[in-house]
């Protein structure tokens, strides 16, 4: 059994007391019980990992749980129970800002008018409908039909995250996806929406995803492998027994996963099959379920497109020539390239990144120069750009559910401009503001302002940083500074608006987000200069542009918090051992990955196929000393780290949970400060943590209580 030397309780720090961990009662010490790996001649000690349970994915080992929960315990010593203290206050200021019964605007799908709504003091979603009949003006009018009540699910349940909610083209049924355990396996499910009767036994262990083929009767879904990885797409008849449901395609390279969809013409089941690098796409005829899928373009490697039908033509986003990607059309009859025929050229400095395709209307989604931009094609080939009220912003596309619309629904953001929700007229060239997220406690968008800047990196690379803060802040280094970074997978950290953000510019904080290598803000060349052997960049980057916002004024040294989750976790632990000490006060690590060379070595873990091409493969012995130079878990020294608070999801498969948990028992037996240490690992929940809207709410106020604490301005 783990060690756990916790004393006399305490309900939260007192403000007369430093925050430092000698005021606390000590912490949770895991024992250890050294194992040594060996790769390519090189040696590596791993004290704790006993806390890997070897009946995962289920976690019963009693001392396992035992230390996790006394680690949890321990946050709760540190920072107060939640219900109690500044968690509590923190909350309440938190959830000020959800409107309580809040809804989305209805969006029209086939004969219905469809919306999500939230009913007050629920945590859940309800997904409503209008018959079209009885729309007024297309907006709806009487009272809806309740299609799917989420909060009727999670009712008795520790979690509950619906994935699909799909109705049937004539919306007499809806297959909808469940899963109550956070580990991302989700039972599909069909109700009668005429009777409200379960149609036959669920489907588990799928993905999630569903698609209905045109007859109502037919759909398409995903069955995760033993290793829980999306791989046969199966195909059902309502009322059968799904023990004789029919294989559709099976993907047989671990490294490639599989995923399905609907057209939005309804033409096509669309079957895409891929990895970060490469990409093959296969369609069905909607009204023909049973015929063969047919291959687009043969997958080969370092080809990544996507397609999208219009009219008696397809769409195809490849980056076959530049890795920006260009947009090409081909007849319906014939795919083959070539009979594509160029409608956008790829370039340096336009990255294409999605398509949109209504029948009149072709939307291209993408980046200019690192800002996003969206292009809107008509029949002719016209093209036009929208223009949008700020500068830097984020978009994309709402609830687009109905091919016909001469209007397309939008979604808009930015750091200072709540979510708003528009329909742009393509024809007018016209934005209708359909929504603006209601902030109840009250929002002043005139308070705040934004900057986007750029850091030159040390190879002389020029990173851009987002930052927000007060009209009030003073550059003179004397505030604090919360530094968010990712920079993988090529995701680009967007400049989205939080409600919960004003908690820290209120508070006085500038908030910055770091857009480093390994995302895609400059496109795909950006993302390939911090993955691989490149991956150190990616680290680099945030080091520098944090010294760089100190150089600006943003902060001092020992005033900065920083903050990033799963492989963005891994970006926090590397610059944690990297940094030079005293320029981080604090840290927060969601879910990080943290123990990089054990986990890509380990070949029957869900995401390690599929991670080499971001990562490497450690087996290489050139990517196994780069690995070496950054994984976290490998690089802790006795040196001092900032206060650091970790988080883990006991069923998390992308992350398991004794990633964060050995290294949380490794750094307490090196670092030699005195700084605070804390785990907290939910115990119901998976990579992305609770899905309620207000226990989502809980962990922001956990992290917030923490991040006061440490700057000193609880």
């Amino acid at each position: 059994m783990p060690e756990t030397v916790i004393e006399s309780p305490m309900s939260q720090p007192d403000a007369a007391v430093p925050f430092r961990q000698s005021a606390f009662p000590p912490p949770p010490l895991a024992r250890q019980e050294p194992v040594v790996l060996t790769a390519h001649g090189d040696s590596r000690q791993d004290p704790y990992d006993w806390l890997r349970d070897r009946g995962y994915p289920q976690v019963t080992d009693p001392a396992v749980l035992a230390h996790l929960t006394a680690e949890n315990d321990y946050t709760d010593r540190v920072l107060g129970t939640e219900g109690e203290g500044l968690r509590q206050s923190l909350f309440e200021e938190l959830k000020a800002r959800l409107k309580p019964d809040d809804s989305g605007v209805p969006y029209r799908a086939g004969g219905f008018l469809y919306q999500v709504r939230f009913a007050a003091g629920q945590d859940h979603a309800i997904h409503v409908r209008w018959p079209l009949a009885a729309a007024l003006d297309g907006q709806p009018a009487g009272d809806p039909q309740v299609i799917l009540d989420v909060n009727a699910l999670a009712a008795g349940k520790d979690f509950m995250d619906v994935g699909a909610v799909e109705p049937s083209p004539d919306g007499r049924y809806l297959a909808y996806s469940v899963d109550d355990q956070g580990a991302e396996m989700f039972t599909l499910l069909v109700r009668d929406l005429a009777t409200g009767e379960i149609l036959g036994p669920g489907v588990p262990g799928t993905s999630g995803e569903v698609a209905w083929a045109s007859d109502n009767r037919t759909l398409f879904y995903v069955l995760r492998d033993e290793s829980q990885r999306p791989k046969k797409v199966m195909r059902h008849t309502l009322g059968s027994d799904p023990g004789t449901d029919v294989l559709v395609y099976e993907e047989a390279d671990p490294s490639w996963w599989v995923g399905i969809g609907r057209s939005l013409s309804g033409r096509f089941i669309q079957i895409g099959t891929g990895t970060l690098v490469a990409s093959e796409t296969r369609l069905i005829p909607a009204d023909d379920p049973t015929a063969p899928p047919r291959v687009v373009v043969p997958r080969r490697d370092e080809h990544l497109y996507s397609v999208a039908d219009q009219g008696d033509g397809l769409w195809i986003l490849t980056n076959d020539r530049h890795l920006n990607f260009r947009l090409v059309r081909a007849p319906l009859d014939d795919w083959s390239e070539s009979a594509w025929q160029e409608v956008m050229p790829a370039g340096d400095r336009q990255y294409l990144t999605g398509l949109l395709a209504l029948r009149d209307w072709l939307l291209v989604f993408g980046r200019q120069d690192g800002l996003q931009q969206v292009w809107v094609r008509d029949a002719a080939g016209a093209t036009h750009t929208i223009a949008f009220p700020d500068a830097v912003f984020a978009v994309g596309a709402g609830a687009n559910a109905h091919y016909e619309a001469a209007t397309v629904r939008l979604r808009y953001d930015s750091l200072v401009t709540p979510p708003t929700t528009y329909d742009y007229d393509p024809a007018a060239r016209r934005l209708t503001v359909r929504k603006v997220q209601e902030i109840p406690s009250g929002y002043d968008p005139a308070l705040y302002t934004s900057e986007r800047l750029m850091a030159p990196a040390r190879d002389g690379t020029l990173i851009p940083v987002s930052v927000v803060y007060r009209k009030d802040f003073r550059k003179d280094g004397a505030g604090p500074l919360h530094l968010y970074g990712y920079g993988s997978y090529s995701m680009a950290m967007d400049p989205h608006f939080s409600p919960s953000r004003i908690s820290l510019l209120d508070r006085g904080f500038a908030y910055a987000i770091a857009h480093i290598r390994g995302g895609d803000e400059f496109g795909r060349p950006w993302h390939d200069a911090g993955r691989l052997l490149n991956k150190p960049n990616t680290i680099n980057d945030f080091l520098d542009a944090a010294q760089f916002l100190v150089q600006q004024g943003f902060a001092r040294p020992g005033h900065i918090s920083i903050e990033g989750g799963s492989a963005g976790g891994t970006l926090v632990g590397a610059a944690l051992n990297q940094a030079p000490e005293g320029l981080f006060r604090a840290a927060v690590a969601h879910v990080p990955f943290v123990d990089v060379i054990s986990t890509l070595l380990d070949e029957s873990l869900p995401l390690t196929a599929s991670d080499y091409p971001e990562w490497g493969n450690p087996n290489d012995p050139a990517i196994y000393a780069v690995m070496k130079g950054y994984s976290p878990y490998d690089n802790v020294a006795r040196r001092a780290y900032p206060h650091l608070l970790i988080t883990a999801g006991l069923n998390d498969y992308r992350v398991t949970y004794w990633e964060p948990a050995k290294w949380a028992a490794k750094l307490r037996t090196h670092k030699t400060d005195d700084h605070v240490l804390l785990l907290r690992t939910e115990m119901s929940a998976g990579h992305g943590g609770s899905t309620g809207r207000f226990d989502r709410l809980k962990e922001v106020a956990l992290a917030y209580a923490f991040l006061l604490w440490a700057h000193g301005l609880a």
